[in-house]
């Protein structure tokens, strides 16, 4: 793992609903405006494993969750640092730290949800693009 931010503090914890939802909604995301704090809400107990940044105090600096059947797939999504605090490597070691947690669970697959732009700094961490005729789809947003 690369060297921490020593003025952050990494728990496996799953963030407070009202954390999530503070560091969704600074995320930049075009979603992050238009889902409601119970849907947020709604979505944290299906993480099967959670890191939160903290800085001294308690106060919460980012998080990221991973989705898992707990052997065959994880998915790693929402991962979010404070505007304020990016640039930091905060973001590095919570990755660092989702990615750690699969391999110790010896998950077969480990995948990636990420915004838009951010291709670089996964791939400094290990991730690879898919290639065209890789595994894997995505069904577009449908309003039902």
């Amino acid at each position: 793992m690369s060297q921490p931010d020593l003025a952050i503090e990494y728990r496996a914890e799953m963030p407070s609903a009202e954390e999530f939802e503070r560091l969704f909604r600074s995320s930049g995301w075009s979603e992050a405006s238009d889902v409601t704090a119970d849907r947020l809400a709604a979505s944290l107990p299906h993480a099967w494993f959670a890191i939160c940044a903290r800085r001294g105090g308690g106060e919460i600096a980012g998080t990221g969750l991973v989705l898992s059947d707990g052997v065959l797939h994880a998915l790693i999504v929402n991962v979010i640092v404070l505007p304020e605090l990016r640039g930091r490597g905060i973001g590095t070691q919570i990755v660092e730290r989702l990615v750690a947690r699969c391999r110790e669970a010896d998950v077969l697959q480990v995948q990636l949800f990420s915004a838009r732009g951010k291709r670089e700094f996964y791939e400094r961490l290990g991730f690879a693009a898919r290639p065209d005729d890789g595994p894997g789809m995505e069904l577009p947003n449908v309003e039902g």
